[in-house]
């Protein structure tokens, strides 16, 4: 993951300690999704449980999901950070020049006569 924001420059790790958030926002995610598998397959098949299909569904999202998540946990956990304090000026980069605009500099500076 990138350090700072591309389009703000916001440095995504704002405080020490930030991982913990990321990890917060990582797990409730994750039971939340397990929450909801497990409550609508034990819906779908409550005459005749499968509990291999359950279990297995369930192996998969507790494994798979929060490898997956991880950036969106990051990006999350910044919003509700942002929330709680807000993003002070000298946390801020210096935005950087659009792509265009360094081709167009480059290109009259190969231009202009040398002295």
């Amino acid at each position: 993951m990138v350090e700072r924001c591309p389009r703000c420059g916001l440095r995504f790790h704002r405080q020490e300690g930030q991982w913990s958030g990321d990890i917060g926002a990582n797990t409730i995610v994750t039971f939340f999704l397990l929450w909801v598998v497990l409550v609508i397959g034990s819906l779908l098949t409550w005459n005749d449980p499968n509990l291999a299909l359950l279990a297995g569904l369930a192996a998969a999202i507790v494994v798979v999901f929060p490898a997956f998540f991880v950036p969106h946990a990051k990006t999350l956990w910044v919003a509700v950070d942002i929330l709680m304090r807000p993003v002070e000026p000298d946390e801020l980069a210096p935005a950087p020049a659009p792509a265009s605009s360094i081709r167009s500099v480059a290109a009259s500076s190969a231009e202009a006569p040398r002295p």
